[in-house]
């Protein structure tokens, strides 16, 4: 357990944001898990209405440093070409 009132700060903020990150990931996995449903469903026209929340929500998460922005760009791309292919 800290000791230093600096140290104790630290452990309470440490906790905070380790909250907010975890909601934040999940909702990010909720978001791509839907989209995939979609997909899955060959449902080019709902997949294509959700596509920007997706995005949205991928770019922001890389922003906070929940993801890389790697990773991010790798979401993106690979959700886009399976709607591409689906409207095709």
């Amino acid at each position: 357990m800290a000791n230093h009132v600096s140290a104790q700060k630290r452990v309470r903020v440490t906790e905070k944001r380790t909250e907010i990150n975890r909601m934040r990931k999940t909702r990010l996995r909720s978001v791509i898990k839907r989209v995939r449903k979609l997909i899955a469903l060959k449902d080019a026209t709902g997949a294509g209405a959700y596509l920007p929340s997706v995005f949205s929500m991928v770019d922001r998460s890389a922003k906070w440093g929940i993801i890389k922005k790697n990773t991010a760009a790798r979401y993106k791309s690979r959700v886009y070409a399976h709607i591409k292919n689906l409207a095709a």
